[in-house]
């Protein structure tokens, strides 16, 4: 039996503490799992382990052995690798950054449904994807009265802690006691047709509680651990991610002095990533004073702008520091506590809210067209990378959103500016703004021929620019329709080209 965490102080709770071991014996072969998790914090690390451990056993056997896994968007190696080491996931959603997960998705070993963070939680809501048999939910502390403080995660725990039959809480004592009150948990959500407005008028308002309403009935283990969140590492701005933090800087200046927007500027988000957070480092030299952030993970960069008065409040859904970041900003994680409100994703990327806040929504590209379409999640169309995860939510929805990535990829052999994208997860009629190290085109009130020009000489690499000018002057001569004018045959040659040859040039 294992020993009782200090961290468990309601005496009903106390009597299920359990190992990982025995806890991962009480999940079924086949069953739909809700684990916790967003972007590589307060994901379960116990028990998916032991679970996979178990799946060995059980293959050894000859006995299959798979469930799949729901979480809020990626996890960590202790959960989304072990499992997909073992061959352990029949279906996984809605987000995934594991490597090795990841490479069971493109060999076809494990079905993968990518979708809108935003969605996930009432399509589990509305019964669309099954019965959810068991949520295993990372925790901080069970309080004596029952109320359990969330981790570093909020991402989908209130639905899978209502949707599961079953409950398994891991109680993590690396993370921070002093998270305690950083949460705002919303309980008002309802499904048609009893929806109603969510009261939420400003990026820092706290509409709910701090802590995770658990029905007791439902738990059946409760297990100790002390596993850090994974942390991964961010590289150093390179002269590609400067340049296009330089070019958005840029652009919002002029937009506050044409009086688009007040100079604390719009409530900010930002995907994960270096080009993002080399934005956010930008922004501390910037002449933008109050600003506040309305996003799905708190980065590096966001706590630097905090540190610096730069950001008054910045709301999301979870951390995703790096091991730096960890190191000097969890031990005073309390110190923010009146700054930082952590929601769960069906608020952090509520699309009404998103419109609502009026959000500048800044998330990176593997590529885009000459039309303003947009792919982020497929390489070379086929291959799935990580997913479309929150992207969507705010592109669609944002003030103005912003699409970035360096203008060539692989060394030069790859142009991420293309005449047609080879996969499409944000269309023209989303996107505002297109960026790379090259330039910036405002998209705005712009028709699909004026969008081409515009992409092609502001955004795409000098190398690849002449070849673009010339797809397009004889797609504008020889296309059937001439309102997004195309060549059928050509429009996905330059990918065809890679493939074959291992460069987009000619």
């Amino acid at each position: 039996m294992a020993a009782t965490s200090s961290r468990i102080l309601n005496s009903t709770l106390a009597k299920l503490v359990m190992s990982a071991e025995e806890a991962a014996a009480l999940i079924q072969p086949g069953s739909i799992l809700g684990m916790s998790g967003f972007t590589g914090s307060g994901y379960p690390k116990a028990v998916p382990t032991a679970l996979a451990e178990r799946i060995t056993a059980a293959n050894e056997k000859g006995q299959g052995f798979k469930v799949s896994v729901f979480t809020g968007a990626s996890t960590g190696p202790e959960l989304d690798g072990a499992l997909a080491i073992v061959d352990g996931v029949n279906l996984r959603l809605p987000y995934n950054g594991d490597g090795e997960m990841r490479k069971r998705i493109n060999n076809g070993d494990a079905n993968y449904m990518d979708i809108h963070l935003s969605h996930v939680a009432q399509l589990v809501d509305y019964g669309f994807l099954g019965k959810m048999d068991t949520a295993i939910i990372e925790v901080t502390a069970i309080l004596e009265d029952g109320r359990v403080v969330p981790s570093s995660s909020m991402g989908n725990n209130t639905t899978w802690i209502n949707r599961a039959d079953k409950i398994i809480l891991e109680v993590n004592s690396d993370q921070p006691l002093e998270l305690e009150g950083m949460h705002d948990v919303y309980y008002g959500l309802g499904i048609p047709p009893n929806r109603t407005p969510i009261p939420l008028v400003r990026s820092d308002q706290r509409i709910g509680t701090p802590y995770l309403k658990v029905p007791m009935e439902k738990v059946i283990a409760v297990v100790c651990t002390d596993i850090g969140d994974r942390a991964s590492p961010f590289k150093a701005p390179d002269e590609a991610s400067r340049k296009i933090a330089g070019h958005i800087i840029n652009f919002l200046e002029s937009e506050v002095k044409k009086g688009h927007m007040p100079s604390t500027l719009f409530p900010l988000q930002s995907g994960v990533g270096n080009i993002a957070n080399a934005v956010l480092f930008a922004l501390e030299a910037a002449p933008f004073e109050g600003m506040t952030a309305y996003t799905e993970v708190i980065q590096d960069g966001m706590v630097h702008l905090l540190d610096k008065g730069k950001l008054a409040s910045l709301s999301a859904t979870a951390f995703s520091l790096s091991p730096e970041g960890i190191e000097k900003i969890m031990p005073r994680i309390g110190s923010y506590r009146n700054q930082i409100v952590i929601r769960q994703q069906e608020i952090s990327n509520n699309p009404e809210i998103i419109r609502r806040l009026g959000v500048l929504s800044m998330n990176a590209m593997i590529e885009g067209d000459i039309y303003g379409n947009v792919n982020s999640t497929h390489m070379m169309g086929c291959s799935m990378q990580n997913g479309i995860g929150g992207s969507g939510d705010f592109t669609r929805n944002a003030c103005i959103s912003f699409m970035m990535a360096p203008s060539t990829a692989k060394g030069g052999a790859i142009s991420t500016i293309v005449p047609m994208v080879s996969h499409v997860d944000h269309t023209e009629h989303d996107l505002q703004v297109m960026v790379t190290d090259q330039g910036l085109a405002d998209l705005r009130g712009r028709s699909p021929k004026q969008r081409a020009q515009l992409i092609i000489e502001n955004c795409s690499h000098p190398d690849f620019r002449p070849a673009l000018r010339d797809y397009y002057n004889r797609a504008e001569k020889l296309a059937p329709g001439k309102h997004t004018p195309h060549l059928l045959d050509e429009s996905l040659s330059w990918h065809s080209r890679f493939l074959r040859t291992g460069s987009m040039l000619a």
